[in-house]
């Protein structure tokens, strides 16, 4: 089967990540991300996840379910979720009860993304799970157990998860790397991967997980997301100033320095070593800066290598306005 397809005809979703900008407070950073899922749903994008991180001082999404809620209630019809809830930080009794009591709330609106990572660093993992029994090798037996809780099976079990309990909020496994591909594919789940911070396996994920994929009662066909980053402007320079942010952030990972999302500036010449320029653009090898119409053949390009069924994007751009119009001008480069 030829499963490429035309740009128009590819989904497109967005993954804000909270980020806080130096002299924006958290209060505007998380009015900014409504007003982003407002405006995009109005753009006819299809989704918008938020992640959770912890112990990141510049992250405003570490209540992920909390922050959810708030998206959903301000947003009409598009579908919001977890990209996503780190499942070995939690318990998943707990997990199926608020996103059982978020699907109540927003029926058939609610996605939950989960991952095995734990979106933080190891001290502050323990301070979350209270053990080490809790590591990413028991992900697929939490997995399992999630799904108990929020299956129509489960109606006899001594725990149940009130709200939650049947209502079979749709599922998707989130990687990195090629272990998660391995286990969708089992699992018949869809599938998305952050290729928007970690290219290096993506192509052979994608692989993976329609080679081995297995048809579920959530899913007949494998459904592949690649998240990526998109920095769209109306000039090539305007476009490559606003990406001077998304450099500086990664910069700052590299150095373990880590700062407010910074505002942009006219070049990156003599802000990074030559080393340091390489590792950066190789972590973000998977982004499309420039204006809709430069962006076209390498967006239809990676699509079709990667036989892509919905493109998710982030665009960490330090200005709303701008961020906003990123977010049009990427639509308008898909439809053309």
């Amino acid at each position: 089967m030829n499963r490429y397809k035309p740009l128009q005809d590819i989904p497109v979703s967005v993954l804000d990540l909270a980020v806080i900008g130096v002299d924006i407070s958290t209060h505007q950073t998380l009015k900014n991300s409504l007003s982003l899922a407002q405006y995009v749903e109005g753009l006819g994008y299809n989704r918008f996840w938020v992640a959770e991180h912890h112990n990141m001082p510049y992250i405003a999404s570490s209540a992920t379910a909390v922050l959810i809620g708030y998206l959903a209630q301000g947003t009409q019809k598009m579908r919001i979720g977890s990209g996503g809830i780190m499942l070995p930080n939690h318990a998943p009794l707990v997990i199926a009860e608020q996103f059982g009591t978020l699907e109540s709330l927003y029926p058939n609106r609610i996605d939950l993304g989960l991952g095995r990572a734990p979106g933080t660093d190891g001290v502050t993992a323990m301070a979350l799970r209270r053990t080490t029994n809790l590591s990413a090798s028991f992900f697929p037996e939490q997995l399992a157990e999630l799904q108990q809780y929020l299956s129509k099976d489960n109606a006899a079990a001594k725990v149940r998860a009130f709200p939650g309990d049947g209502l079979e909020i749709p599922l998707w496994i989130l990687g990195s790397s090629t272990d998660s591909a391995h286990l969708a594919a089992k699992l018949g789940l869809p599938y998305a991967f952050a290729s928007h911070f970690a290219p290096e396996q993506l192509q052979v994920a994608a692989q993976i997980y329609k080679r081995e994929f297995q048809p579920s009662a959530q899913l007949d066909e494998p459904y592949f997301m690649a998240c990526i980053n998109a920095v769209v402007a109306d000039t090539e320079e305007e476009a490559r100033s606003l990406a001077t942010s998304l450099y500086h952030m990664f910069l700052g990972i590299i150095r373990d320095d880590r700062k407010p999302l910074l505002k942009p500036v006219d070049s990156m010449e003599g802000r990074w070593s030559d080393y340091e320029e390489t590792l950066v653009l190789q972590k973000l090898s998977c982004s499309f800066i420039g204006t809709k119409d430069s962006i076209q053949s390498d967006l239809q390009r990676f699509c079709d290598v990667l036989e892509i069924d919905e493109l998710m994007l982030t665009s960490p751009i330090y200005d709303h306005q701008a961020r906003l119009k990123s977010f049009q001008l990427f639509k308008e480069a898909m439809k053309s």
